[in-house]
């Protein structure tokens, strides 16, 4: 259960645990007996979480309908998927060709 605040008249501020669903609801000072209400004069211990809990956090914030975004257009270069063929027919300066990857002793006809 989260710790809320509450501020009492006649004692000062106090800290109470209550569930989430009563988050908006008054408390009774632990002093006096008087109603408080909440108040926020800290903010939330966020910097003292350990970095997976901060990251456990944020993805469960998210929400699960959005869609994951790229920075990729798609058939960009660098993700795959848009990949040239390449040319298996290697040009020589003097115009003739040959090919390096076929089997130079088979001759098609």
């Amino acid at each position: 259960m989260p710790i809320y605040e509450y501020q009492c008249t006649d004692c000062g501020v106090f800290e109470e645990t209550a569930p989430m669903s009563a988050f908006a609801d008054p408390c009774d000072c632990p002093a006096c007996g008087q109603t408080a209400p909440r108040v926020m004069f800290s903010v939330p211990h966020i910097s003292g979480m350990a970095s997976a809990t901060r990251r456990a956090h944020e993805t469960n914030e998210r929400s699960a309908d959005s869609p994951k975004r790229s920075a990729h257009g798609p058939g960009c270069g660098c993700c795959g998927g848009g990949k040239k063929v390449s040319n298996k027919t290697l040009y020589r300066p003097d115009g003739s060709k040959s090919f390096p990857t076929k089997r130079p002793w088979m001759i098609s006809h």
